[in-house]
Order: structure tokens, then C-alpha cells, then sequence
């Protein structure tokens, strides 16, 4: 039997355990892994990362958990899309990046057509309903049977804090060992970890160890020496400050069923909808702003008269670590790389390296070398789509109103394989075959690779967003708006997606009012819209 120690818990900690034990041992014969999971006392959690995306159904099914208790466990209210608002300009103009989509044939030319119309009506409203269902705030199911066709795809939103005790319960009833205590150090033979001495004197060893210490990262960082590569020439927000608002006296009235990313001076705030509060964080450049101006901002976003609320600070450097997979040893979480949480990929990272650790899991260790150059690869791949999908947020801006969205426009702040797609994009719309491959022309393909990295470019042919994803921000950021403009075609909404606008207001609840009853949420009272909400 494999002997599995993960050193941290928090989200990234506990969701490595639950699915592996819920992936590796779900034979109900004789285990083949011992999960160990040692936490901490008293390291507090950073607990931010409070929403996902639609791959999250995935590792809730394998790790075994009921939806519905899932979700009253967790504070958990749903997510169907992220709602962009002052991004492409200063002039509370939004756009959806939704979950659901629909597609006219087997060959989509919605996207090119759609450039060719007059425009008249936003890109994603006319290829899928989830925008104006989000506006209208209704929830993704029905109270009783679905009657509507394709289910809306959705994911959640949830206290981060309550999703690892979740988890970890679930966990520890599940045969996973739970040690707390502190790691004081690592003893590292030959590259790889042969055990963790604790505060308590104790030894704990291990044929494979997982990182789940954070930003500290302790084994892959400070134990095994890893290097990390910076993405700041790119991304230039790096800290955020936080702060939550009680339904008790900040009720709005609803629950929006999506996050909202609103941008401000110098970055933008998350506002995410739980059960009993709203979490919002001012993610930004302390190069253009100051804690205090931040802070500031942040209170006006949800009531200018605001004198003053508990905040904290969190700040970061976003990119990766340069292997994921070094020795016996995973990175998993923010000890593996951190990119600012514009796409809701903090967990979805998390995700990803357990389900892939589970694909490639060593059962003997003459196999790691192997698996360990292939886990790499996809991780590192996916970094690399991620980093050019947020970056390029920032860079099709039009907002010149303060120095910062004039800075994140400059070329040198745009990474080669985005420029690169822009080339390629203005001879063709974005289409399926564009992700088939990700080698475009313009792009220098010379790499620096350890003798056990890759020395291929990064391709990847399995991302996690295809040309839909792609369009909704291109398009709601106004890629090639001056173009086609003397024309006199208007756009056309897909038929599937009237159909389901006309029925929804009789079949779908609001999003507050499936709450209260399939889960039993407070019925809250109020109407404190925030004042920063479009």
C-alpha cells in the first residue's frame, strides 16, 4: 500500500484527500492508498477562494458528496456566469462570460456572423439565455423536474472557510488520518522527501508527498528549492483587500446567481453571493494605488457613506512554480503558483492537480520519472492558457481614465502567445481548429528546459477554454469593434435561446427564492443594493 502524506490543509489540503481517497480507494475492497493529512493549529486559512467553475461537479461526484447537503453544509449558492463590468470602458458597460452556450450546426460561425451583423445586440445574448437569466436573477434549476430542454451548466459559490471543515469530516469518517500539528522541517534525500519531522517530535514518511502549505510553500520552495517563475511582467495586481457584508443588515434583496468583477481605479473587486453574506475583494496594483485610497474604494463600491468595516490584506505574486511534480513531490494549491482569481481558477487549480495526480498516480516508483514529465506538462500548459486568458482582460481595455488601465495596454505587458492570437484572430474569427493547436505564427518558440522538462513549446490541446470562452471576452471587450460598422444586418438571436427566455419566467424561481426552499436559506430582508452594482 502507497503511503500518501499532505502536508497542509485549507481547501487545496482537503480536496487533495477526499478525492484521492474517493478516486484511489473506491474499490470497497482493501485500500491501495494511506492518505495522511497533517494541518496546522496555528496557521490560519487564507480562505478567498469562494468561487468556481463548472468543473467542480466533477470532483464533488468522485469524492462522493450530495449536492444539496453539499450546499447547506457550505453556505453554497449557485454560479452560472461572470458578469464584467467597467472593463472595456468607464461607462458602466457589462458583458457575461456564461457557463451555457448554444451553437447553431456542427460547424459554429456565430462568432464571425455575429461581427458582420450591426452589432445591436451584445455577442453572448444572442448564442445563449444564461446572461439574461443572470440579470434577471433566476436560479439554474427548477424547484420540481427540469422541463427545459439541456440543463443550465453552473457551479458555485461557497465559504471557503466551511468547505475544508466539509471536506474534511467527510474525509476523516473516510478513513483519512488527521494529525495536527506543525512541520518543522523536511528531510530530502537524492531530490525526493523521505519524511517530515513535527513539532510534536514525530516522524511522519511517505512514499509520495503532497504540498498544501500555501504561499509558503514549504516542501516544494523551501524543502526542494523549485524555482518560481514570476508572471508580474504580465498580471500587475499583487494584493487584494477583502471584506464581507452580512445579510443581517446588508441584505440587497436578491442573490445574484453569478460573480460580478467590477473594475475600479486600479484593478477590480470580486463580489461573490453567499447564503448569509456577500465576500467582495478589491484585487490591485500597490504600484498605483495605496492601501488606504484602496480601501477607500473598495467601502464606495458598496456604500460611499461607509465610514468603515474589518478588511484585511492579501498579497501575492502571481505565477508558478517551475515544476509541479519534482522528486516524490506535488505542489497543490497556492504552493504550486497563485494567478489572480479574475476566471475563478484558484480552485479549479486545485482540482486540476488532484484529478491528474489520480491519472497519473506512481504506484511504484520506477514509474514517477515518467508520469511526473507528463503531469508537469499539463499543469504548466494550463498555467500558460490561464495567464494569457486573464491578461487578456486587461490589455483590450479602452479605459484611459487612470494609470493603471493605461499601463496593462502596453504591449510589453502583453504575453507573445496572446499577441500572437490577436495576429492569427484578425484574419479569421476564433473557431474549434484554433484549439486544436496552439502554435501560431509570430510566436518565438525557443524554450529553456531542464534535462526532465519538456523541451517543446507549451501546446495544449485540451484547455480549459475553447473559442466560446474566448469570444465572450474578445467580443465583449469590443475586439474589432470599428470594423464592419456600415453594416446594415442586424443580429440574430439563435431561436433555442428565444425559446428558453419565453419559458423561464414561469418555470425558473429566483435564485434567492430556490434557496430558501430546497435548502432551507434564511428568508433575509433588506434592500442595500451596493452602490458600485450595475
Amino acid at each position: 500500500m502507497r503511503r500518501l502524506v499532505i502536508v497542509g490543509g485549507g481547501s487545496a489540503g482537503w480536496m487533495a484527500a477526499a478525492y484521492l481517497n474517493g478516486a484511489l480507494n473506491n474499490k470497497g475492497e482493501k485500500k491501495v492508498v494511506d492518505i495522511t493529512l497533517i494541518e496546522s493549529p496555528d496557521i490560519p486559512r487564507i480562505t478567498v477562494g469562494e468561487a468556481s467553475i463548472p468543473s467542480i461537479n466533477h470532483v464533488l461526484s468522485v469524492i462522493g458528496l450530495d449536492e444539496a447537503t453539499f450546499m447547506k453544509a457550505t453556505d453554497a449558492t449557485f454560479k452560472q456566469s461572470i458578469k464584467y463590468v467597467n472593463w472595456h470602458k468607464n461607462d458602466n458597460s457589462f458583458y457575461h462570460h456564461p457557463f451555457s452556450r448554444a451553437r447553431q450546426g456542427p460547424i459554429d460561425f456565430s462568432g464571425r456572423d455575429w461581427m458582420e451583423s450591426k452589432r445591436n445586440i451584445p455577442f453572448m445574448e444572442t448564442v445563449s439565455a444564461q446572461p439574461i437569466l443572470c440579470e434577471m436573477n433566476l436560479s439554474p434549476k427548477m424547484l420540481g423536474q427540469w422541463t427545459m430542454g439541456p440543463p443550465l451548466k453552473y457551479a458555485f459559490h461557497m465559504n471557503a472557510q466551511k468547505f475544508a471543515d466539509y471536506l474534511r469530516d467527510f474525509s476523516v469518517e473516510r478513513g483519512v488520518t488527521h494529525i495536527l500539528a506543525n512541520m518543522k522541517n523536511a528531510k530530502v534525500d537524492n531530490g525526493h522527501i523521505k519524511h517530515v519531522e513535527l513539532d510534536n517530535e514525530t516522524l511522519v514518511e511517505g512514499d509520495i508527498f503532497i504540498d498544501c502549505t500555501g504561499f509558503k510553500s514549504l516542501l516544494m520552495g523551501k524543502a526542494l528549492e523549485v524555482p518560481y517563475d514570476d508572471y508580474s511582467q504580465w498580471l500587475l495586481c499583487d494584493q487584494a483587500i477583502i471584506a464581507a457584508f452580512d445579510y443581517e443588515d446588508y441584505f440587497p434583496g436578491y442573490v445574484r446567481p453569478y460573480t460580478t468583477a467590477t473594475a475600479l481605479s486600479s484593478g477590480w473587486v470580486w463580489d461573490t453571493p453567499l447564503q448569509s453574506r456577500r465576500s467582495i475583494g478589491y484585487v490591485h496594483s500597490s504600484s498605483f494605488t495605496t492601501e488606504e485610497k484602496a480601501k477607500r474604494e473598495l467601502l464606495d463600491y458598496q456604500d460611499p457613506k461607509l465610514k468603515d468595516v474589518d478588511t484585511r490584506i492579501i498579497k501575492f505574486k502571481s505565477g508558478q512554480r517551475r515544476k509541479a511534480w519534482s522528486g516524490n513531490c506535488i505542489s497543490i494549491g497556492l504552493s504550486g503558483g497563485f494567478i489572480e482569481p479574475l476566471e475563478s481558477t484558484g480552485l479549479y487549480f486545485c482540482d486540476l492537480a488532484a484529478v491528474m495526480l489520480a491519472e497519473h498516480f506512481p504506484y511504484r516508483d520506477n514509474d514517477m520519472p515518467q508520469l511526473a514529465y507528463r503531469f508537469n506538462r499539463i499543469i504548466s500548459n494550463r498555467y500558460y492558457e490561464v495567464l494569457d486568458f486573464i491578461n487578456m482582460h486587461y490589455c483590450l481595455s479602452k479605459r484611459t481614465d487612470t494609470e493603471f488601465w493605461k499601463e496593462v495596454q502596453k504591449p510589453e505587458h502583453i504575453t507573445d502567445r496572446l499577441l500572437a492570437k490577436f495576429e492569427h484572430w484578425k484574419i479569421k474569427s476564433p473557431s474549434m481548429a484554433d484549439f486544436d493547436d496552439q502554435a501560431f505564427m509570430g510566436f518565438n518558440y525557443n524554450v529553456v528546459a531542464d534535462d526532465d522538462m519538456d523541451p517543446r513549446p507549451p501546446v495544449d490541446t485540451a484547455g480549459l477554454w475553447n473559442h466560446e470562452s474566448y469570444e465572450a471576452i474578445l467580443f465583449g471587450m469590443g475586439w474589432r469593434e470599428d470594423e464592419f460598422s456600415d453594416s446594415s444586418k442586424p443580429s440574430r438571436v439563435f431561436p433555442f435561446v428565444m425559446d428558453r427566455l419565453k419559458q423561464a419566467p414561469s418555470k425558473i424561481p429566483p435564485h434567492h427564492i430556490w434557496l430558501h426552499h430546497a435548502l432551507g436559506m434564511k428568508p433575509w430582508t433588506g434592500n442595500k443594493v451596493p452602490a458600485g452594482w450595475v
